[in-house]
């Protein structure tokens, strides 16, 4: 057995706590500054407010003054928050754990720099231990995986990365069940570029879904306009895994998986349908007010790394015209004009 802090009480870091604690661990749930309402829920309830299932018995809940008791005696520690609370992890949460616990977190996401790269919130992170002079073995969980399908017990397939081959093996062993199925692999780069490529491809997949019912209505389905989507953003997420150093068929099976989660499960897929049926990105976020949308800031963050490598000519913008087109829609509050010709090929 285990003992694990999760760190974050949204609704991933709190689906975590259910294979956690159903495979006989102890598990801490601590809320951020933010979740203060859900930890109260949760201690009042055994509940998440925003999930219908109990809790598993005996995991206990923190508010963040308790971090530190949390954090004593933790064989692990899962970082739970959105990618909004990367650098608030970064800067309260990391210096508190001791040297040599692992971390694995479950944020999704990249940073770009100036001259064109992308950097995963590992590296971020790792940047930060440096500073601090602290040796904390960084891992991270990607592939397809909502939250609520998770405590559903849905049969689940995701993959956890790292650095070292044992230590993930000791993180498996604590969280795999018989519906969580777990992968490892030390290409951290791979797959956390991969499960956040797919943000942008998710918004333009569902725009087809929302110029659809625009023209036809919401109760008729048409399918051949996504999978012409879904197959062009297959093929730009492709090269830009290639870009990073990172391209193997298990990264872009991983990333193709997650994007058909976010299509199908996610709340890009809302944002994604308003624009479709008409509305600029200011009136799509405003109508889903109180929605949490950091995979706009992702998409964001990789058009502009790829409009500088177009630049420096380490890239080529015909290979993008989904991503330029989406990066339009987002910054320049362009209207939908899915480029569907240059999509096609000729060999």
């Amino acid at each position: 057995m285990a003992v694990i802090a999760i760190v974050g009480a949204g609704m991933m870091g709190s689906a975590l706590a259910f294979p956690a604690r159903e495979n006989g661990n102890e598990v801490r749930l601590v809320g951020t500054h933010l979740d203060r309402d859900i930890i109260d829920a949760c201690r009042a309830t055994g509940k998440h407010p925003k999930f219908d299932t109990a809790f598993p018995s005996g995991i206990s809940y923190h508010q963040i003054e308790e971090l530190k008791t949390a954090l004593a005696g933790a064989d692990f520690v899962i970082g739970g928050v959105s990618s909004f609370g990367v650098d608030w992890f970064a800067d309260q949460v990391l210096p508190l754990i001791p040297d040599g616990t692992p971390v694995l977190t479950v944020t999704k996401g990249l940073m770009d720099t100036g001259d064109g790269k992308l950097l995963t919130y590992p590296d971020l992170w790792q940047k930060k231990l440096d500073e601090l002079g602290k040796t904390i073995p960084l891992n991270a969980i990607g592939g397809p995986c909502t939250s609520y399908e998770l405590v559903a017990h849905d049969q689940t397939e995701v993959t956890f990365c790292g650095g070292d081959l044992s230590v993930l093996q000791k993180l498996k062993a604590a969280m795999q069940t018989d519906y969580y199925h777990i992968s490892t692999t030390t290409d951290v780069t791979g797959i956390e570029s991969a499960v956040a490529l797919k943000n942008g491809y998710a918004l333009g997949i569902a725009l087809t879904i929302g110029l659809n019912q625009k023209k036809f209505g919401n109760d008729v389905l048409h399918f051949n306009s996504q999978a012409a989507v879904f197959g062009q953003a297959t093929k730009e997420m492709y090269r830009l895994l290639e870009y990073q150093n990172a391209l193997s068929l298990n990264n872009l099976c991983v990333g193709v998986g997650d994007l058909y989660v976010t299509v199908y499960g996610g709340r890009t897929r809302l944002v994604g349908i308003l624009l479709g049926k008409g509305l600029n990105i200011d009136e799509a976020k405003a109508k889903l007010q109180g929605v949490t949308l950091e995979s706009l800031v992702v998409a964001e963050r990789v058009a502009r790394a790829v409009k500088i490598a177009i630049e420096k000519g380490e890239l080529a913008a015909e290979d993008f015209p989904l991503l330029l087109h989406i990066d339009q829609i987002l910054s320049g509050k362009k209207a939908v004009c899915i480029p569907w010709e240059s999509f096609t090929y000729a060999e």
